[in-house]
């Protein structure tokens, strides 16, 4: 069979930072080295709760533009889905059941490692109808999905093999929106993406969406979650970060191409100043020799080059 597709996906809730591009720079390498396509998809569920999401989303796909970084078939928003969506839950119809607690509900209700995402325990499981009936009246449900208990194996290229218990996750929430972990499977799997890259902050969540996507009948992807950057004082970039992004080093003297060296001197594909294009760079790309350790950058620094 013939490779399919590799990924980025950005939301439009802010200008696209250094470590953004480094991952979508990393996402279009492995795609490219390995025979793959590339495609961008915009994850704009949460639109309507995100100020201006169609002129940030607008500048995200400029900016990917600059540095080459290009879809190799059309762009998709999330926001438009809801009918696939709707398809997708029907076929776990018998899986799927309301669940009436809140976060708060949740968090008080299990002990989560710190930093890790409360794992659900099963409350609103087994409720009767009658049950479920009485806290319509006073809450609107959002919807999980019956996971068995299942614990999960995954092998990522850079951090081996990863497992965990996948819990009873929801799928759609209160508000009527479809879950991140729930439309990334569904589009994934329909638009042939059979290699995942993205930041190791998100590493947790892979063995639920490779769980979810047998339940679908779609292939595990291959998954290659890389080390995230941070700036200098140890903390890891955020949107509030803007003095990271392409426009703001455009302002501060430092070009496209001078980024997209920086960044391939970060990932061991480069010299420090040395001129390089995505060609040079596909050449020289092996995913089991990237860095394993954060990057501390300060890209002001580079206007002093």
């Amino acid at each position: 069979m013939n490779p399919g597709f590799g990924r980025f996906a950005p939301t439009p809730s802010a200008d696209l930072h250094i470590g953004n591009l480094r991952t979508a720079l990393v996402a279009w390498l492995a795609a490219r080295s390995s025979g793959r396509g590339f495609l961008i998809r915009v994850e704009d569920l949460d639109t309507p709760r995100l100020r201006n999401a169609d002129a940030i989303g607008t500048r995200q796909l400029e900016d990917l533009d600059r540095l080459g970084l290009v879809s190799d078939v059309p762009v998709i928003h999330q926001r438009d889905r809801a009918p696939v969506y709707d398809t997708a839950l029907a076929q776990l119809e018998p899986l799927v059941y309301e669940c009436f607690c809140s976060r708060k509900d949740v968090a008080q209700a299990t002990r989560a490692p710190h930093g890790s995402t409360p794992r659900y325990p099963g409350t609103c499981r087994g409720l009767s109808e009658s049950e479920k009936e009485a806290l319509r009246a006073r809450r609107q449900p959002c919807l999980r999905i019956n996971a068995g208990c299942a614990h999960v194996r995954i092998t990522d290229v850079l951090h081996g093999v990863v497992s965990a218990d996948v819990d009873d996750f929801v799928v759609r929430r209160a508000d009527g929106v479809f879950a991140y972990n729930f439309a990334v499977v569904v589009d994934d799997g329909l638009q042939g993406v059979d290699q995942v890259v993205r930041g190791d902050d998100l590493l947790e969540s892979a063995p639920r969406q490779a769980w979810l996507a047998r339940q679908l009948g779609f292939a595990e992807p291959v998954y290659l979650h890389v080390p995230l950057v941070h700036a200098p004082d140890g903390t890891r970039l955020a949107k509030r970060d803007h003095a990271m992004t392409l426009a703001r080093l455009r302002e501060a003297g430092v070009g496209a191409s001078a980024v997209l060296g920086h960044l391939a001197c970060s990932l061991g594909l480069a010299r420090p100043g040395e001129p390089v294009t995505l060609a040079d760079l596909v050449m020289r790309f092996d995913p089991q020799k990237l860095p394993r350790d954060p990057w501390y950058v300060d890209p002001l620094i580079w206007a002093q080059d």
